[in-house]
Parts: structure tokens; sequence; C-alpha cells
């Protein structure tokens, strides 16, 4: 039976071995007018070098788990072209990946034979599932947890399924 988290960090805190995320929106809910999105599309591009300017309570948490030994993989379907959104997410993945995740790109097209779940979800420790449920705007939904070894078999198929087929980060090229 689903329920509701009382956090995310919770989740990834107690992970042991890994955490898997799967990304099949091409586009979230951001704010156009300010913020990170908004900064992006007026020329700030994050400098790798410079490890201070981007950092951030998330990267930190990876950081934190992957020392632990927990491989953290994150996987993103895409249509092509891709969207002005995913574009810009791509920008910045070198920090996802600076901070210890593995991160792969799959276009859409490729995915079409795939059985995917109806909703974005991470993947703990291949027992416990994570939802990302969003509205049709893009904005969050809020998240639920589910133990249910049917969902977690699905998930963990499915995330196989696409990371065997998706392209490593610094391979990806943006159409």
């Amino acid at each position: 039976m689903p329920s509701t988290p009382t956090a995310f960090a919770d989740l990834l805190a107690d992970a042991t071995r890994s955490a898997v995320h799967l990304e099949m929106r091409d586009t979230y809910a951001v704010d156009y007018e300010s913020g990170p999105f908004a900064d992006w599309r007026a020329g700030f591009r994050y400098d790798p070098d410079d490890r201070a300017s981007w950092s951030r309570d998330w990267l930190g948490l990876v950081a934190e788990s992957t020392a632990r030994g927990v491989v953290i993989r994150r996987a993103r379907i895409v249509s092509e072209p891709v969207s002005e959104y995913t574009h810009f997410l791509h920008s910045f993945t070198i920090t996802n990946i600076v901070a210890g995740e593995h991160v792969r790109w799959l276009p859409r097209r490729q995915a079409s034979e795939l059985c995917l779940p109806g909703n974005d979800f991470w993947l703990f420790d291949n027992q416990t599932v994570y939802w990302n449920h969003f509205t049709g705007a893009g904005a969050s939904a809020g998240g639920e947890v589910s133990n249910a070894p049917s969902a977690a078999k699905l998930c963990s198929e499915a995330f196989e399924a696409v990371w065997d087929r998706a392209t490593p980060h610094d391979q990806y090229k943006i159409r």
C-alpha cells in the first residue's frame, strides 16, 4: 500500500546499496521569470571548476551517499529535438556527476518498446519506490512511497532496460 513519505532525504539516507531515478518528462514546472531556469535563459552557465558557485543541498546528499557506497544512477528519457528545459538540465548535469551520480540519456524514440511505469520514480536498494507525481503543468503533486514487491520489480526492470539503451552524459549530444 502506497504511503506519503516523511522526507525524501530520509529514504536516500537509509539506502545502503543503490538509488536509481527515472525521469520521463520533457519539462517540469519552472519559474520562467526568476530562479535558475531564468538565469540559464539569460546566459548563466555553471563553471565546472568553481564548485562553490554551484553547490546545493542535493549535491551534498549525493556526495554523502556515494561516500557511504551507495551507487546513484539517473536516467532521463527525452524527446528530440529536446525541450528548452531539457537543454537546461543537460547544461548543469556535470554538477550531478561531479557529486557522484551516474547519468544517462535515452531519446524517447528508443524507448517505444519498453514497459515503463506511469510516473517518474526513485528506487532505493531495489525495495522502496518513491513515486514522483506531477500536475499537468509540471508542478510537483507530491511524492508517494511504496514497498510493494511488484512495484519495486516493475521499476527495477524498467530502469535497467532504459539504462542499457541510454547514452552516458558525456557522450549525449543535445539535438
